[in-house]
């Protein structure tokens, strides 16, 4: 190969690699900027299925620290998200849910856990 030839092999191949770095970023942002706040805080949160039943989930949401009224509001979005995927429904029939007393609430270490089942219209 000619050292023209090199030349532009690596002008694409940098300009391909600045392009992808690109769009990877752009989709963090994108997401960054769906991010929710509750009580003024960002909270990580989960779910899943429990026992193999689409119908019951389990939230978890973290760090509970953070803000206790917080994490409750961000337990309850999760599992509307939750539903809502899976059901097409926000109906939510509570086992342990965001709005137990403060001594019922299950918190294990710094994550708190609520559980609960989609329900239909």
């Amino acid at each position: 190969m000619t050292s023209m030839t090199t030349f532009s092999l690596r002008n694409a191949r940098m300009t391909g690699a600045l392009l992808i770095a690109g769009l990877l970023l752009s989709a963090c942002a994108e997401r960054r900027a769906d991010r929710v706040a509750f009580d003024g805080q960002f909270f990580r949160s989960s779910s899943s299925k429990v026992d193999r039943q689409r119908d019951q989930f389990e939230v978890s949401v973290s760090p509970v620290s953070a803000s206790l009224e917080g994490a409750r509001e961000a337990g309850r979005y999760e599992a509307t998200r939750y539903c809502i995927r899976s059901f097409g429904t926000s109906n939510i029939d509570w086992v342990n849910g965001p709005d137990a007393e403060d001594g019922r609430l299950r918190i294990s270490g710094d994550k708190l856990l609520l559980r609960g089942a989609c329900a239909p219209e």
